[in-house]
């Protein structure tokens, strides 16, 4: 049954709304009971059922002091979209909440930080720290002792060996995998399937070129328009 320590409001309408609302509502304590963003990108009305407001006057409609908040963004603008919605909802007296799910392997010493999201099949080892503002998209490994810092983004599948350090605002996209000891700097952007062994530079990106296709069809190669 709810109770008003676990009622929860959304910021976002998109499709990374509808997949926060999903995990909350199935593998948490917490009740949806609306969405929020900002007024110039209020187009609708409802989503599931539930009232979508102004997130200027958000708490007209639901008493910071009985709700709690998550901000359902993924890494826009380095991840500062997400921080500074968070920020603003944590002004208006809203508490963070934080999912991790039921089906993550969590070292009971790992620390996890406020308005953090761990999806299913994380595997979070002993003597992680994880930072606030968070995202561990699904399937990822975060080796021992190392450190994921404030607003970073993980896509899926991405290898963080043991002793690591990931800066502050980074993106590491899908598959990529961090070298034992490495530190990522702040404001990296890691793309799909990138491999770090040494400590990378600030403000950086860093990514693998995607190969061009050859010159033969792949119809042609596999005889597929054979008769």
């Amino acid at each position: 049954m709810s109770t008003d320590s676990n009622k929860l409001v959304l910021v976002g309408d998109s499709l990374s709304a509808e997949v926060a609302y999903y995990y909350f509502t199935e593998d948490s304590p917490y009740e949806v009971v609306g969405f929020t963003v900002e007024r110039d990108y209020l187009k609708k009305e409802e989503m599931f059922g539930l009232p979508v407001v102004a997130l200027e006057d958000v708490e007209n409609h639901f008493a910071p002091d009985a709700h709690a908040a998550y901000v359902a963004a993924v890494y826009t603008q380095l991840n500062r979209l997400r921080t500074r919605l968070a920020g603003a909802m944590k002004r208006k007296g809203y508490r963070l909440a934080s999912f991790v799910s039921s089906r993550a392997t969590v070292a009971s010493n790992a620390q996890i930080g406020e308005h953090t999201f761990v999806f299913e099949e994380n595997t979070i080892q002993p003597f992680v720290t994880i930072g606030s503002n968070v995202i561990l998209w699904s399937g990822n490994h975060v080796g021992h002792h190392s450190r994921i810092k404030d607003n970073v983004f993980m896509a899926s599948h991405v290898v963080v060996s043991g002793s690591c350090v990931i800066g502050d605002n980074c993106f590491l996209g899908v598959n990529s995998t961090i070298a034992d000891g490495v530190n990522v700097a702040d404001d990296c952007w890691i793309g799909p399937g990138v491999l770090i062994t040494q400590d990378t530079e600030e403000n950086s990106i860093y990514r693998i070129k995607s190969p061009e296709p050859a010159r033969i069809s792949a119809r042609r190669y596999f005889k597929a328009d054979a008769k």
